[in-house]
């Protein structure tokens, strides 16, 4: 038993201390594991965004457009505030901020890349809402790009999918294999949930700092629990499926609210 542990422990324990770079969440302090560099990972994503926007529809000098653009707008802007503020305003030279709505009435998805690629799905809008409710989504999604969750994410995939030994082969000599991976990891996969890839530890922590960003920007962030709600009456077998791996909504709400004196400080 105890061979078997340390064959198996040991490597791993080995492998994440040399192999792993380390970065920081701002605002949470987190350590997180970051195996690439922003210009890998910035590259896949301008990649893979490019892809998804050939691939669709999008929704252009329409209502919903200029609005998703207006608030995306204001939610940059709080965003670049909240990295000064956290130390980590040379972070933002990596942003290039985009904005586009996809028409796709059967998606309820919204994500954001690293670097500030944007994207999301007219089938979310019933659920959003309103101008606050879509802030509540925009500032959770870019609040994962400032927190480095895709990286983060990607940098997971890649250790257990590949390992550590043929990790920086992997991205050089095989681009369609790891494109695919990233688009696992930026979300681009899910049919349901703008949250499907990642941790509950990522999700708390996005939703901490999006509703910041969500205040800082001027909107409400107690829609966040209108939203929520919302998204629970919805009752789909998709909603199922995406609660199945996530935190379910009363948990979310529970830990939203004990977050909301914070996020209205700023707001007021």
């Amino acid at each position: 038993m105890k061979k078997i542990y340390f064959h198996i422990i040991f490597p791993l324990a080995a492998l994440l201390l040399i192999f792993s770079g380390c970065s920081t969440v701002p605002y949470t302090g987190r350590s997180q594991l970051s195996l690439l560099s922003d210009s890998e990972i910035l590259q896949m994503s301008v990649d893979s965004y490019s892809t998804v926007l050939s691939e669709s529809e999008v929704v252009k000098n329409t209502k919903d457009a200029a609005t998703l653009n207006r608030v995306g707008s204001r939610i940059a802007a709080a965003a670049a505030r909240f990295m000064i503020d956290e130390g980590a305003g040379d972070d933002l030279d990596n942003f290039r901020w985009e904005f586009n709505l996809i028409r796709d009435d059967k998606t309820v998805n919204a994500w954001c890349m690293p670097g500030g690629k944007i994207a999301f799905y007219t089938g979310i809008l019933p659920i959003t809402k309103n101008e606050a409710g879509l802030a509540v989504v925009m500032g959770h999604e870019v609040a994962h790009a400032l927190a480095r969750h895709g990286n983060e994410r990607l940098s997971q995939i890649l250790l257990v999918q590949l390992g550590s030994s043929v990790l920086a082969e992997a991205l050089k000599d095989e681009p369609e294999m790891t494109q695919s991976l990233a688009y696992t990891a930026f979300g681009l996969g899910a049919q349901i949930g703008f949250i499907l890839p990642y941790s509950r530890t990522q999700e708390y922590e996005a939703d901490k700092i999006g509703l910041i960003l969500t205040a800082r920007a001027g909107y409400d962030p107690r829609e966040a629990i209108k939203f929520w709600k919302r998204m629970k009456s919805k009752g789909s077998n998709n909603t199922l499926e995406f609660l199945s791996t996530h935190p379910v909504e009363e948990d979310r709400i529970k830990e939203i609210k004990e977050m909301m004196p914070e996020a209205l400080e700023y707001y007021q």
